[in-house]
Formats: structure tokens, C-alpha cells, sequence
């Protein structure tokens, strides 16, 4: 019997990332499938990566230079990540 590997069935889509906080803080940068980096409006980077749950939600994790880590998950309307602090950044894929 052949088997074909699905391709883009457990992919996240790429594109532009925003986030930003109720303060004003942003985020942005561009992801390719799984590995998106952003960088802030200080010039720092963060990296990350998306992965796409059992329940067609997709889960961010980003990391920066100096270990500071920013976690959330999305769902069709938007991404919403937390980081250390408590803060809320709110965000969208174009």
C-alpha cells in the first residue's frame, strides 16, 4: 500500500505578527510555519515558535536574548499571550 504525507494539515500559518499591550507596547515581526521572530520597539528580538493543538487552537511560545519568556494561545479571532510580569498582549497574524 503507498502512503502520502499530508502536508500543511498540523502547520500554522505564516505571515505578519502584531501584539500589543494596553500601554502601548508592541511587538512585530514575520513567522514562516512553526518559527516566527518579533522584534520590540526597544531592539530586542524574541523567538518563538507555534504550535497547533488537537483542538485547532495554535500555541505561541517566545523567548528574548535575556531568558524572558511570553506564552498564549489563539484561536480564529486573535492571539492573546501573557508574559512574567502579568501583562496582556493582544495580537493578530496578517
Amino acid at each position: 500500500m503507498i502512503y502520502r504525507k499530508r502536508r500543511g494539515a498540523g502547520s500554522v500559518r505564516g505571515g505578519y505578527y502584531r501584539f500589543e499591550t494596553s500601554t502601548h507596547s508592541s511587538v512585530s515581526g514575520f513567522g514562516d510555519g512553526d518559527f516566527i521572530r518579533l522584534r520590540d520597539e526597544y531592539g530586542n528580538t524574541w523567538r518563538g515558535m507555534a504550535e497547533r493543538q488537537d483542538d485547532n487552537t495554535v500555541r505561541y511560545r517566545f523567548r528574548d536574548s535575556k531568558g524572558k519568556t511570553v506564552s498564549g494561545i489563539s484561536d480564529d479571532y486573535g492571539i492573546i499571550l501573557r508574559d512574567q510580569t502579568g501583562n496582556v498582549w493582544r495580537g493578530f497574524v496578517m
